[in-house]
């Protein structure tokens, strides 16, 4: 399959110019294929060859300006148009098009709870090709007419409202001008709650066996979608650009949503059908925010070429997180931000595979280059340093610059010096150079505080003072915030100073009295660095971090402890140590959540040798023991507000559930869990839910308590998509050695797994638990990825590099293993690109182990 270069892109563009799409299609032709037709009127400047991309089962007719053309001259997912004159053409495509399993193109799912089928498509960032003939590429923007014809038991959605003509016949209103990437059909029997809003129809959209678990959360999604939506209008200037706003929560989404310009899809994971927290429920309303917020940055405004995808991306993650703390009662996101959702950024850019948030055009000459910078870079570290500008700008100057750039570009395309410009007209200060800094550069600066008392010459009756200088290793300027703290013994520390700084500093600041007992360096969080503290801060920060009034300080702490984990600075015992002193002290979920999820994905599981692991869970346990103490007596009314999202500090019914999950992944022993699972609730809530069913489950499976038979059961009491998911993850996670051959011969050998499916068994087949069994499947996954990768695609390739890898073999033979395959020629560069990431960490895994090793023994 040919990959769009960037200098094709621009040729195309410059030869035509693209007025219109009549794309039909019957979804009623069969299992495997739809039939799609698609008339083109576009408009050529001037005399010359180019193409139209096409991936079809069977290319049945063409016509060109009336003319019949040769189907056989399709050349891979590339047909010709040769010999085009100057002026007006039309052409028509008629192709059977192949339905998907792995979340591209046209996707198909049968629902295993009812039998019921639904489709819909996903056409990021190149996959319209799968579905009708089109110029795809982002600048090559025209209005579409969608006709489809459907079962008609069926409703069908799309980017504008669509009406039904009778026996299954729907169309979709005209767009105005969008990129090919963006056109949207979702087809099937949907559940459907709608609203209207502000005169526009709104409307969300499930399958039809989660439809008490959309209306049970109906209220909550539609006024959270409302608020953003309100608040939007406040910010910007241009209004929502699009006739309706619809969200169909779609099952086997590849990502967590998709912009699809009045018809966003998410995936229906966010149907929450079991017990969730209030941070997953915040989750979600960023989600909400962040795909809203692409209705401007990204389909009203898109970018010309994909190396200016942070225009998209990292202007939806900031809006997204900032909108919500402005319009919804999830005041403190940035704290979520902070625990859940930076570190992508972080953990990117200390990787040989990071680059700047704006690549230079260069970097990005195809599609599938373009492919891979969709990463925590573009999102999370290009929203860090969005907020960054914001505190150098201030919000005015910085919404000013972002209205006249959609005014100036509204329905076309822009590249970052457009944005540039625009923001320079709001300011006077010099964006170009602070761009250049920030978005032009790679890699994670890191600031060092340094406090001492200013000495005094003896006899001097001055009052003391002490000094505050800041080092920072790297580039960029920041402007932080710092707070200074002493310590009250028998109460939590008080706040001295609260001091903005820029930095780099010009000379040491002096401030009144003795040093502090602790210096927190960017508090609120407001820049994009690693922090490290001076030693008596540290040592306070250990004591106190509790304690301390305010979540967002506390969690740039918890960040500096996970930078130090993995820079070998700090043994992951101690980071255990410290977790186990203060999470049962810890107010805040989020920062709960964050702090236990690095405990236990990285700290237990990676960063802790194997000879040191029973005593990491054993911490872990402990820990998760206490938090359930704490949370014990909340009745069935605590349970049900606390789903519904009311927070509470002392007994949050959220911190109950986060404690059992982690009290699940952390057991050694299975005798509690299967206690659990056989009297089907934990003892003082919760009652057992699927979720928590398949959760335990599978850790039996791990540790060898349950067989396959009791799998079976499970799922013939939850015969759901998830079930069939929890399903595949606990027969793959079985320590039996048949068990593991049939999983890899799943996964590697037949090729008809879902990308869910192959996910989940991936997830079940590595644990660290079982390396010495599985050793074996080490080499054969370098052996055997690489031809997966190629005959299924981009999303099972990143599937296998990700899921897939085997990350719990942290040895010197398997880091040989995986740098050897990287020096072959034959990986796909989705594949490639993940194997450089888990390698990477591969390594620093063993240093820290090492460090570790040498520290303790």
């Amino acid at each position: 399959m040919s990959l769009l270069t960037r200098d094709e892109a621009q040729t195309r563009s410059r030869l035509l110019d693209v007025q219109r799409y009549a794309v039909d299609l019957d979804l009623t032709t069969g299992d495997a294929t739809f039939a799609s037709r698609t008339r083109v009127h576009f408009t050529a400047r001037a005399a010359g060859d180019t193409f139209i991309d096409l991936n079809p089962a069977r290319l049945t007719a063409v016509t060109l300006d009336g003319t019949p053309l040769d189907p056989a001259a399709l050349d891979g997912n590339r047909l010709p148009l040769a010999g085009l004159a100057p002026g007006p053409h039309e052409l028509t495509v008629e192709a059977d098009m192949a339905y998907s399993r792995t979340g591209e193109g046209m996707h198909r799912f049968t629902d295993p709870a009812d039998g019921e089928t639904y489709l819909y498509t996903q056409l990021f960032l190149d996959d319209a090709r799968r579905v009708f003939a089109a110029f795809d590429q982002p600048d090559l923007k025209a209005r579409f007419d969608l006709t489809v014809t459907a079962p008609p038991h069926w409703t069908v959605l799309a980017n504008g409202t669509t009406t039904h003509h009778g026996d299954g016949r729907w169309s979709a209103a005209t767009t105005p001008l969008i990129s090919p990437y963006l056109v949207a059909v979702a087809a099937g029997p949907w559940h459907t709650v709608r609203t209207e809003h502000r005169g526009l129809p709104f409307g969300i959209h499930c399958r039809r066996s989660l439809a008490p678990h959309l209306d049970a959360d109906a209220t909550e999604l539609l006024d959270t979608t409302t608020a953003l939506f309100d608040r939007y209008h406040e910010k910007f200037d241009e209004p929502y650009p699009f006739d309706s706003y619809d969200q169909a929560f779609v099952p086997e989404f590849n990502a967590g949503a998709m912009e699809n310009p009045g018809l966003v899809t998410f995936r229906d994971s966010y149907v929450f059908r079991s017990a969730v927290t209030d941070a997953e429920r915040c989750s979600r309303a960023v989600t909400i925010a962040h795909e809203m917020a692409h209705m401007w940055f990204g389909d009203l405004v898109t970018l010309t070429w994909w190396d200016d995808i942070w225009l998209n991306e990292s202007f939806a993650e900031y809006m997204g997180y900032q909108t919500v703390a402005e319009a919804t009662r999830w005041t403190h996101v940035w704290t979520d931000f902070a625990t859940g959702r930076k570190d992508w950024g972080y953990d990117a850019d200390q990787r040989p595979t990071t680059h700047p948030v704006a690549p230079a055009p260069d970097s990005v000459p195809d599609t599938a280059s373009a492919l891979l910078n969709f990463d925590g870079i573009s999102y999370a570290k290009g929203a860090a340093a969005l907020r960054q500008l914001t505190a150098w700008l201030g919000d005015k100057d910085f919404l000013a610059g972002i209205n006249r750039h959609f005014t100036r570009h509204r329905f076309a395309n822009a590249t970052l010096a457009d944005f540039l410009d625009n923001l320079a007209w709001a300011t006077e200060r010099d964006v170009h150079t602070w761009a250049a800094d920030w978005l032009r550069t790679s890699g994670v600066d890191t600031l060092t505080a340094h406090a001492t008392d200013t000495e005094t010459p003896t006899g001097t009756p001055a009052a003391p003072t002490w000094q505050l200088t800041v080092d920072r290793d790297g580039t960029r300027p920041h402007r932080i915030t710092v707070t200074t703290w002493d310590h009250t013994p028998g109460g939590p520390p008080a706040r001295r100073d609260h001091l903005g700084l820029d930095l780099p500093q010009n000379q040491p600041l002096t401030l009144p009295g003795h040093r502090p007992d602790l210096v927190v360096l960017n508090d609120q969080d407001l820049t994009y660095a690693k922090l490290r503290l001076d030693p008596t801060s540290w040592t306070t920060a250990l004591a106190t971090l509790a304690t301390l009034p305010d979540p967002l300080t506390r969690a740039v702490l918890w960040n500096t402890a996970r930078d130090l984990v993995r820079d070998g600075e700090l043994a992951p015992a101690a980071y255990l140590d410290a977790a186990r002193t203060h999470l049962p002290r810890e107010s805040d979920l989020a920062v709960t959540t964050g702090v236990l999820g690095f405990a236990s994905r990285h700290v237990a599981d990676v960063y802790t040798h194997p000879d040191d692991r029973p005593a990491a869970l054993a911490t872990l346990t402990a820990l998760c023991r206490d938090l359930l103490r704490r949370t014990e007596g909340l009745s069935t009314e605590d349970w049900t507000r606390g789903q519904g999202g009311a927070h509470r500090t002392d007994a949050h019914p959220g911190l109950r559930l986060v404690a059992v999950r982690h009290f699940i992944d952390s057991a050694t022993q299975p005798a509690t869990l299967s206690a659990w699972l056989d009297d089907g609730l934990v003892p003082g809530g919760p009652t057992l839910d699927p979720a928590l069913r398949w959760r335990i489950l599978h850790r039996l499976a791990v540790l060898g308590a349950v067989d396959e038979a009791a799998v079976d059961a499970e799922l013939a009491a939850d015969p759901s998509a998830t079930g069939q998911e929890g399903a595949a993850r606990c027969r793959a996670a079985l320590p039996d050695l048949d068990a593991k051959r049939r999983a890899w011969d799943a996964m590697f050998k037949d090729d008809t797994l879902s990308n869910y499916l192959f996910t989940a068994t991936a997830q079940g087949f590595w644990q660290p638990e079982q390396t010495a069994l599985v050793r074996p499947y080490v080499q054969r996954y370098y052996q055997e990825a690489p031809d997966l990768a190629r005959r299924r695609g981009p999303a099972i390739a990143t599937a296998a590099g990700a899921a897939a890898f085997p990350a719990y073999a942290v040895d010197d033979e398997a880091l040989s293993l995986g740098r050897a395959a990287l020096a072959t020629d034959d990986l796909v560069p989705a594949l490639r690109r993940r194997l450089a990431d888990q390698i990477d960490d591969l390594a620093r895994a063993l240093r820290v182990r090492d460090g570790q090793r040498n520290t303790t023994g």
